[in-house]
């Protein structure tokens, strides 16, 4: 990548270990530029006849673009995954549970993402190849496992397109009366811009992540200040809140609703609020420079989990009570009027303000249905490069797009119309809890991966300091979030069995709700009796195809002896900025 600052050395590691000398402090070669950036202008925006043609394979580990820049990074990492589930779905989990147990469970389900995305880092800066984490399942756990979680991971995003798809024209019926509001009128109208936003590849992702970040942030940091006023009683006179009301509605209706069994209903909810920040792993393989990017990227999680989720809820549960009969509005589908977002700035009497936030949500929610299509897609390929999949999807075009593949996932958006027919609820509530938790299992996996990496490096002799970016906890972190999703889904179990209602659940109620399990364990035995590869041994373990070495021996010590130097406030600082 001839436009990648000069400074930055990196090269594959099957070309650099063919030159120990590399390794030992000489520069590493810097590849030649690669050939899309030498096609006309509209080839590489997936708009010629000629851009769908297939690319010639430049990189045996990565053959997409690397042109999403910093800033698309940033924002995807931020406020990619900002979306219904928090604007809306952080209402059913209020009423449920409480203020208190909401915030109790975003805050344990951010702590998790936090050592998650931490660990992907670390991974995804050393291997940026595509696949991402399906790839450092299968590489550093198991095929087989690789193999489920690969298409665990596809069927969770092909499945959230046409439900997002289905709440987008859903949302639009907040202005019913005002407009035409016809929802099979506005899935078409939905389907057809997320079409036209992926016929631009990557770059058309970056851009439309990067916007719709940009405006979800300004919202929140707006209803964060917002909220402020209106719990210190700055509201207008006509009105809820033009007196001071503090934390009132903690002590009336209370801080807690159904106890324990309230706190365990709620994690799925937050789960499903915080899918999707993996992504930001999934896009280092067609950033510009993951070195340089990524970790900044990654650091910008925590700020995302403390002030954009916990501090938002916070204010949500000051100012809506959950026993308020207007959080009710959650039936088989996501129902704005039920965001807990929207009914604050209601009853505070702000005219046009709504609106607003429903329009940020009507974005958010999109926004969600393309980061599916990019999802499924890459990891579709990936799996189609590694022989899990049908080869036609591994074909990529001149575009960089891989176009079967995004094809096929677009396809399922189609499913959303399921919904018009009377019987489309009931098959649309079982398609929902194949992807219930299918996160779980991914995070799970990026830090078991993590660990058994760490392991086989220094079983092969590596030290820490060859690695270019450390996770903020090492390995401990990993360990404390694999089994953080362990005991997440011990709670789901325990609701799955003995539901909120009380007493036993049935089959059906039972599967709907833990559904992923037996499905990811079906995904498992498929790719063992397909392979016949269980658990790797250490000593089995491949650490060297598609690994980038950025830094050399010169480099290393240079960032040990800084980092020996820094005052312990400057090490903090580091791992959070």
């Amino acid at each position: 990548m001839a436009d990648i600052e000069g400074t930055e050395k990196y090269n594959m590691t099957e070309q650099a270990s063919a030159s120990s000398d590399e390794h030992k402090g000489g520069p590493a070669a810097i590849p030649p530029p690669p050939p899309y950036k030498e096609l006309p202008f509209w080839t590489r925006m997936g708009c010629t006849p000629d851009s769908f043609k297939r690319r010639p394979p430049a990189d045996i580990a990565n053959n997409l673009n690397q042109t999403l820049k910093p800033r698309h990074l940033h924002m995807i990492a931020i406020g990619g995954s900002i979306g219904a589930g928090l604007f809306v779905g952080s209402g059913s989990a209020l009423s449920k549970a409480g203020p208190a147990a909401l915030i109790i469970d975003f805050l344990i389900i951010g702590f998790m993402l936090f050592n998650v995305v931490y660990a992907l880092g670390e991974l995804a800066i050393m291997y940026p190849v595509s696949g991402g984490f399906y790839t450092y399942s299968s590489r550093f756990i198991s095929p087989s496992w690789g193999f489920a979680m690969g298409w665990n991971y596809v069927f969770q995003w092909v499945i959230v397109l046409p439900l997002e798809l289905t709440v987008a024209g859903i949302t639009v019926s907040y202005w019913e009366g005002k407009i035409v509001t016809d929802v099979g009128v506005w899935i078409t109208i939905f389907f057809l811009l997320i079409i036209l936003v992926n016929v631009f590849g990557v770059l058309g992702f970056g851009e439309e992540e990067f916007w719709s970040s940009v405006l979800k942030l300004i919202t929140i940091v707006m209803f964060l200040f917002l909220g402020l006023v209106l719990v210190c009683g700055g509201g207008p006179e006509n009105g809820e809140f033009n007196h001071y009301i503090g934390g009132k509605y903690w002590h009336n209706p209370g801080a807690f609703n159904n106890g324990f069994k309230g706190v365990c209903a709620v994690f799925v909810t937050a789960a499903f609020a915080f899918s999707g920040t993996e992504l930001v792993g999934l896009a280092a393989a067609e950033s510009e420079n993951p070195r340089k990017a990524l970790p900044r990227a990654i650091k910008q999680v925590f700020w995302r989990i403390t002030l954009f989720y916990v501090l938002s809820l916070i204010f949500v549960g000051l100012l809506v009570p959950y026993d308020s009969p207007q959080l009710l509005g959650n039936g088989s589908y996501i129902d704005v009027k039920a965001s807990p977002f929207v009914i604050a700035v209601k009853n505070a009497g702000i005219s046009g303000l709504p609106d607003f936030i429903n329009i940020v949500i009507l974005i958010s929610v999109l926004s969600i249905g393309n980061a599916s299509v990019y999802g499924g897609s890459r990891t579709l390929t990936a799996l189609a490069e590694q022989g899990y999949a049908p080869k036609i999807f591994a074909y990529i075009d001149k575009a960089g797009r891989p176009l079967f593949s995004t094809i096929l996932v677009i396809a399922f958006g189609l499913l959303a119309y399921i919904n018009l027919s009377s019987s489309g609820v009931e098959i649309f509530d079982w398609l929902t809890a194949l992807s219930g938790l299918a996160a779980l299992f991914t995070w799970g996996s990026i830090c078991v991966a993590h660990i058994r990496f760490r392991q086989a490096w220094a079983h092969q002799g590596h030290s820490i300091e060859e690695i270019p970016f450390h996770a903020a906890l090492g390995v401990a972190g990993s360990w404390i979030g694999a089994g953080m999703v362990v005991i997440v889904l011990i709670a789901q179990f325990y609701i799955a069995v003995w539901p909120l209602g009380g007493g036993v659940n049935t089959a059906e109620g039972f599967f709907k709700v833990y559904l992923a399990l037996p499905v990811v364990m079906v995904f498992f035995i498929a790719g063992y009796w397909w392979k016949r590869e269980g658990i790797l041994r250490i000593d089995q373990i491949d650490l060297d195809t598609g690994r980038r070495v950025w830094d050399t021996a010169e480099d290393i010590a240079r960032a040990k002896e800084v980092k020996r130097n820094r005052s312990t406030a400057m090490k903090i600082f580091d791992i959070f900025c």
